[in-house]
């Protein structure tokens, strides 16, 4: 079964409410963006943990062995279902440059952990061509689909780090809903009727690192 298969049955059995209801999982976040000396975006790393619910249903999935909790084998056995899935997903990962989305190529691997009832999540990713800071930058984490709430507790979350910044102005944006949609109301409501069930719109309500350089 792969990872969205997976997922949408986990989601499915968990939720206690109808099915069109947001979100059904949630995520604390760290976002680190990595800047070279001379000036390129050298990886992004990610730092997930899930909530207690939702960890129980992956430890209840991928624990083979009924011991009650996921050894080394399992963890791995996660961690790779997660990178070959979450692809087809951009790892919620999104980079824009002066308003152009940029390609993520897929980590190496992705690691997890088990503790204290929750998953966490560490995995670095890189723009799949080389990307230099310049001009109008966003990088941040959301799933479009809004099943799973991915919050920065805070703004200390959303990390530039790199000597090539100094040359930058930057800021985490953490939009206000009733903003966006006062904003966007005519487009947002055209996304929600030609795909109910998901759309990139749903980037204008993440959080966000702001870069202009």
């Amino acid at each position: 079964m792969t990872f969205k298969k997976w997922l949408s049955a986990t989601l499915f059995l968990l939720a206690p409410f109808p099915a069109l209801a947001h979100p059904h999982i949630f995520v604390e976040a760290r976002l680190e963006v990595l800047a070279a000396d001379d000036g390129t975006i050298s990886e992004l790393r990610n730092v997930w943990r899930f909530d207690e619910l939702f960890s129980s249903s992956v430890l209840l999935d991928f624990d083979k062995n009924t011991d009650l909790k996921l050894d080394e084998h399992e963890l791995a056995d996660l961690g790779e279902v997660m990178r070959t899935s979450l692809k087809d997903f951009h790892y919620f990962t999104t980079i824009t440059q002066n308003g152009k989305t940029i390609p993520i190529a897929p980590p190496d691997v992705i690691h997890v952990t088990y503790k204290d009832q929750q998953v966490m999540v560490f995995f670095a990713v890189k723009p799949q061509e080389p990307l230099r800071l310049k001009g109008r930058m966003t990088f941040g984490i959301y799933d479009p689909s809004l099943y799973t709430a991915i919050d920065f507790p805070t703004d200390g979350d959303l990390v530039p780090e790199g000597k090539a910044f100094a040359a930058c102005q930057h800021k985490v944006v953490r939009p206000d809903p009733d903003e966006v949609i006062a904003q966007n109301k005519t487009s947002l409501t055209d996304a929600f009727f030609n795909d109910p069930s998901g759309t990139d719109m749903t980037k204008l309500f993440a959080t966000r690192l702001e870069v202009t350089c």
